[in-house]
């Protein structure tokens, strides 16, 4: 298993694996969810049932960025999030919106690690000499009507989703891998790429523990097992 490390510690780590290493549960400790991108929020979550055998439930919308989304539960404290293009929202332009408007096929377009303070996560990446933007204020409202409401920092270089953004939900918010549809559980997730040695190095600045494979193109890799079949996905 991989060496838990807090984000906030000085000391942090990659895990440099070959293709056939893989133990049971390998993913960075701090990951909180991860985005599972498609043009159609219908399609995404019928994609995942069929590889899983578990369907997402609505999670809402995010008002002002033209995305809605389906939750899937992961296990404790790290979830799936299904997100697709709101057609109900107009005129808004963003490259993630940009993104997941033009896949053909369901695909990974990044991730999130949590952190208790997002002020404190700041300093950090300041104090390394990453550059990165925020913190922004996010909220969406569930079905049943409550409000989750979150905080989150993205680097200016994410190298095209392989890097996380930093997420610290409000006080009082349910983290929503409590009440998404449960029934999968996360066994693998890792970042794959040509030069493993170089984001292990990337990874350490960040004081995070992401399993690093080698691979012909970088990638994030997912395998989420459910109650009736495995689902293995990548960016």
């Amino acid at each position: 298993m991989i060496a838990r490390r807090s984000f906030l510690g000085l000391a942090g780590g990659a895990v440099v694996m070959s293709r056939v290493s893989w133990s049971a549960d390998e993913f960075p400790s701090m990951l909180d969810h991860i985005l599972l991108g498609c043009s159609d929020l219908d399609e995404g979550v019928a994609f995942v049932e069929q590889h899983t055998g578990v369907r997402a439930g609505i999670g809402g919308v995010h008002p002002g960025r033209g995305t809605r989304n389906a939750l899937l539960s992961l296990g404790p404290r790290r979830y799936l999030e299904i997100i697709a293009p709101d057609p109900a929202q107009k005129g808004i332009s963003s490259s993630r919106l940009k993104v997941i408007e033009q896949l053909k096929t369901p695909r990974l377009i990044g991730w999130a690690a949590h952190v208790n303070d997002i002020n404190a996560a700041v300093n950090k990446l300041r104090e390394s000499g990453v550059k990165y933007e925020g913190p922004e204020s996010g909220s969406r409202r569930r079905p049943n009507g409550r409000m989750l409401q979150w905080k989150s920092v993205g680097l200016v270089d994410d190298r095209d989703g392989l890097l996380p953004f930093f997420i610290e939900w409000g006080a009082g918010t349910i983290h929503p891998s409590v009440d998404a549809s449960a029934g999968c559980r996360l066994e693998k997730f890792a970042v794959e790429g040509p030069d493993p040695a170089d984001l292990s190095k990337t990874f350490q600045q960040l004081a995070l523990d992401v399993p690093v494979e080698r691979a012909e193109k970088m990638a994030l890799r997912a395998k989420i097992v459910g109650t009736k079949a495995t689902l293995e996905v990548g960016s």
